[in-house]
């Protein structure tokens, strides 16, 4: 029976991969070697004691489901949990998913010397659970279709590559912008490098796709010049004036996250407050509300923004709220470098594509040692922005996702809990089982 279900995953991997040299492999490895061979161990080991026999009988078993776990894992789903609340009121704080591999294609593992249902730290010591000693380039097997515009994603965090020990969930190159490499590495490292497929994970909405070309226009997303759809779970913040608090029972029916908003006595009011399309209307209608403006960052970008924190990281005139036109680069399209747009594609051509790049003294551009003024692109490239619009570190901070970094799509939320509340309360049921 374990050779026969051994055998069918196999043969599926294989047609699914496309080389079938690999028919060769892993159900007569393990059938036939492994697992006989630690039959007879276990047999020669555990001699006429039945307790050892049960016991390594049961080793038997969990590898064998570690295997096949391990297998689902890496091709078809993993368990991944929202950290933060930049995908609220869509995507919960709290929630946890089942993520699709197969909708954009799984891909095949770089860094396989990896401690088995740990992605890149050990659990409790911050250890690095997986070695460099074997590496692989990227290959991505066939999936059902292609990241596409407004599709939930999972990717591996693009800055992710370098990690301050201190401040693992913090942006390395953002406290290296804001203060100094020095001071960064002295005040929050050691620094840890990261292969690609054991960055941090990050969940948001693909809003532009490779080939577009993006704006956003007082918070709104437009894409080739056609408004983004209003998506439901859609936030961004408003100063609401009020004569007195809103009752916290009646923000937290309206679904508010109660730890991330704030009442100001001064203003009074909130200063300011994540609304919906729906809430907004909703907040209107409330007798205590005075007034409600809407929080439009215009030029020069509000603190704690900055153009050195803001892609590209230079003087452009944009702000998180008024940002672009910027084209989102396409495998094999080429662009025309130049001192202005360098910000925009050094780092895809360094270190998502792997080039070296100079600038003369003369201001011409060397890449590999070959003098050019263009550029073609290897891969597909995405802009992700979070539906918390006024609370999301997106590609308006960190630039484009690469297709390589790419992870899969979310597809059920399995179990959802509330941070602010006790058990069982915190259990959100309505979200339990939701397909997205």
């Amino acid at each position: 029976m374990r050779f026969a279900i051994w055998a069918a995953l196999w043969i599926a991997w294989v047609i699914w991969h496309g080389n079938y040299w690999w028919l060769l492999g892993l159900p007569v490895v393990y059938e036939f070697c492994v697992s006989r061979c630690l039959k007879a161990w276990i047999e020669k080991l555990a001699g006429k004691s039945r307790g050892l026999k049960l016991a390594l009988g049961w080793l038997d078993a969990i590898l064998f489901a570690v295997i096949v776990v391990t297998f689902i894992n890496i091709f078809f789903f993993q368990a991944f949990k929202i950290p933060s609340s930049s995908m609220e009121s869509s995507l919960l704080t709290g929630d946890y998913l089942f993520v699709g591999k197969t909708a954009y294609g799984p891909k095949m593992p770089q860094t396989p010397l990896s401690v088995p249902f740990v992605h890149n730290t050990m659990p409790g010591s911050g250890k690095e659970s997986y070695s460099t000693a074997l590496q692989y380039g990227y290959k991505r097997i066939k999936g059902f279709g292609h990241v596409q515009r407004d599709d939930y994603v999972v990717f591996s965090f693009p800055h992710g590559d370098t990690v301050l020990s201190r401040a693992p969930a913090e942006d390395y190159y953002t406290h290296v912008r804001m203060t100094s490499r020095e001071y960064a590495e002295k005040t929050y490292g050691p620094i840890k490098v990261r292969p690609v497929d054991k960055k941090d994970h990050y969940v948001k909405r693909c809003v532009a796709v490779a080939g577009d070309t993006l704006s956003v226009i007082d918070g709104w997303v437009y894409v080739n010049g056609q408004p983004q759809e209003h998506f439901p779970g859609i936030q961004n913040t408003y100063q609401v004036i009020t004569s007195a608090p809103i009752n916290q029972v009646v923000l937290r029916d309206m679904g508010f996250n109660l730890g991330e908003i704030w009442y100001s006595q001064s203003l009074p009011g909130y200063p300011a407050l994540p609304l919906t399309e729906e809430r907004l209307e909703k907040i209107r209608t409330l007798a205590n509300v005075v007034r409600i403006e809407s929080n439009i960052d215009s030029y020069p970008p509000d603190y704690p923004d900055s153009e050195a924190m803001l892609f590209p990281f230079v003087e452009t005139g944009w702000t998180r709220d008024n940002y672009g036109p910027l084209w989102i680069p396409a495998k094999g399209e080429s662009v025309q470098l130049t001192a202005a747009n360098l910000p925009l594609y050094r780092r895809i051509i360094e270190v998502y594509e792997g080039n070296t790049l100079e600038v003369a003294a003369d201001g011409s551009f060397v890449i590999n040692g070959e003098a050019t003024d263009t550029y073609t692109f290897k891969m597909d490239y995405y802009f992700m922005m979070g539906d918390n619009r006024h609370n999301s570190l997106d590609s308006r901070y960190w630039g484009f996702v690469p297709e390589d970094h790419i992870v899969g799509k979310p597809r059920v939320i399995w179990m959802s809990t509330d941070g602010n509340l006790k058990f069982p309360r915190n259990i959100r049921w309505k979200r339990l089982l939701k397909f997205l």
